[in-house]
């Protein structure tokens, strides 16, 4: 698990868990987000690792519907690394 800085270059938090669904595309990705996030602890990071680009616009709609907050999105060669705060 490692630290992770937001676009202000604060920490948030170390990744307390990382989904790798590379290869999968939708409803795939946006599922085991949400079945990662329901598992999780108020301010633990999730780390998404997807190539399917409706994430871009999946994910948040779904953490506008559970509240949790979208701290960066970084693509690179066409894989995209999300990284989440679960809130509350």
């Amino acid at each position: 698990m490692g630290d992770v800085e937001d676009e202000d270059g604060e920490a948030p938090g170390q990744i307390a868990r990382t989904i790798d669904v590379l290869g999968f595309f939708c409803p795939v990705p946006i599922s085991e987000a949400r079945k990662a996030l329901l598992q999780m602890q108020s301010d633990e990071v999730l780390e998404v690792w997807s190539d399917d680009p409706e994430v871009l616009h999946d994910m948040p709609l779904l953490l506008n519907r559970t509240g949790d907050e979208l701290i960066s999105v970084e693509e690179n060669a066409g894989e995209y690394r999300m990284l989440i705060r679960k809130i509350g």
